[in-house]
């Protein structure tokens, strides 16, 4: 064999060589994704998914079927309205609304829960951001919803403590839903809620970071809340 030959099988094997090398170092590359992709996601994300997968669930089975899922910044409350409202892209600031637990703390001393929602010791109230909440106006409808039976000095709504919230929802400050919520509350929805041109309505989603917006008339279906002029 001559010179020139024996070089030629030397490069050639040369080149073989580096294939080979780069093979094998996109094979490692490989296997190093799969074990990162099956490997266990961070806790906040785990939950995170778990939220929105349990709120799904249960809002198709109440025959939901407009609803969508955003997440928003950790900064999101300190920002103004407007800019809220684009994170979500909704369509006017008037959409955003929250879930607050309040207590009667007037009621009997029989009226202990939830059992009887004409009579409840706790409501969750649904108003948006926007409005000036008028704890008068839920004293009033629920004394005309107990047919003025019950003495209406027996009514006095105030915004339950943060703990006593958290522990009937599930739910901690500025992520509490009135959707999968630890204790069955009566829902109490703004009637200017139910008048929006736009029909769709955002509120909290579980967690402080995760928003939920639905189609009104699909809410209202779902879960029949009493709808007072609140605000």
């Amino acid at each position: 064999m001559g010179t020139a030959a024996v070089d030629l099988e030397a490069r050639q094997l040369r080149i073989l060589g580096r294939i080979a090398d780069l093979e094998l170092a996109v094979q490692q590359r490989r296997i190093g994704a799969l074990s990162i992709s099956a490997a266990s996601p961070e806790d906040g994300e785990a939950e995170a998914g778990a939220t929105e997968a349990r709120l799904s669930v249960l809002l198709a089975a109440r025959g939901v079927r407009d609803f969508a899922f955003r997440r928003v910044p950790a900064e999101y409350y300190d920002r103004p309205l407007e800019e809220r409202r684009g994170l979500l892209r909704a369509d006017s600031v008037a959409q955003l609304c929250k879930s607050i637990v309040m207590v009667n703390t007037q009621a009997t001393a029989d009226v202990v829960d939830c059992s009887n929602p004409k009579n409840s010791k706790y409501y969750v109230v649904v108003v948006q951001y926007m409005a000036r909440l008028n704890a008068e106006n839920i004293k009033n409808f629920l004394y005309e919803l107990n047919e003025k039976q019950i003495p209406k000095k027996r009514f006095n709504m105030r915004l339950a403590p943060e703990e006593e919230s958290h522990k009937l929802t599930g739910f901690v400050h500025n992520a509490v839903t009135c959707i999968g919520m630890e204790t069955d509350i009566p829902v109490i929805i703004d009637e200017a809620i139910t008048k929006l041109d736009e029909g769709f309505f955002w509120l909290g989603g579980g967690e402080v970071d995760l928003k939920l917006g639905m189609r009104t008339s699909q809410f209202l279906s779902a879960f029949s809340p009493f709808v007072v002029k609140c605000s």
